[in-house]
C-alpha cells in the first residue's frame, strides 16, 4: 500500500485532500443555500429575518456576502481563513439564534457547516488551493 494513504507513512497528501473535499462540500453546498437569498437582494426583495437586529436590508446583504462570495473563496480555496470568518458568524447566528428554539433537525446542517468553516479556519484551505499557489511565489 501506498504511503502517501497508509495509516501509519505520511498522511500530507490525504490530508490535503481531505482539505479539498471539505471546501469543496461547504462551499459549494452554501452557494445553494445563498443563492435564493442572492436574487432576493438583486430584484429588491427584502423579505428576511433580521435576529441581531441589524434591519431586514443589512441582514440580507450580510447573509448573501457571506453564502455566496465568502462561499466561494471557500470552494476555490482563496483567503479560506478569512471568508470562514462571516460563514462562522452566520452559521452561529442561523443556529443559536434563528434556530434557537426549534428542533435539532432545524439545527443540524447549520452545526454541520459551523464544525467544517471551524475547521477550515483552523487548518486552511491545504496544498490544492488558490491560497497554496500565492503561498509559492
Amino acid at each position: 500500500m501506498s504511503t502517501k494513504f497508509s495509516l501509519t507513512g505520511n498522511q500530507t497528501t490525504a490530508i490535503d485532500l481531505s482539505l479539498l473535499f471539505i471546501r469543496i462540500a461547504a462551499g459549494g453546498f452554501m452557494l445553494t443555500h445563498g443563492w435564493g437569498k442572492l436574487f432576493k437582494l438583486v430584484n429588491g426583495t427584502f423579505e428576511f429575518a433580521d435576529p441581531i437586529g441589524l434591519g431586514v436590508e443589512m441582514s440580507l446583504i450580510l447573509t448573501v456576502f457571506a453564502e455566496i462570495l465568502c462561499a466561494f473563496f471557500i470552494l476555490i480555496g482563496l483567503f479560506t481563513r478569512l471568508a470562514a470568518i462571516p460563514l462562522i458568524i452566520t452559521m452561529i447566528v442561523a443556529v443559536f439564534v434563528v434556530h434557537l428554539d426549534h428542533d435539532f433537525s432545524k439545527k443540524e446542517s447549520g452545526l454541520f457547516f459551523l464544525i467544517n468553516y471551524l475547521a477550515l479556519f483552523l487548518s486552511g484551505a491545504g496544498k490544492y488551493s488558490i491560497d497554496a499557489l500565492i503561498r509559492k511565489k
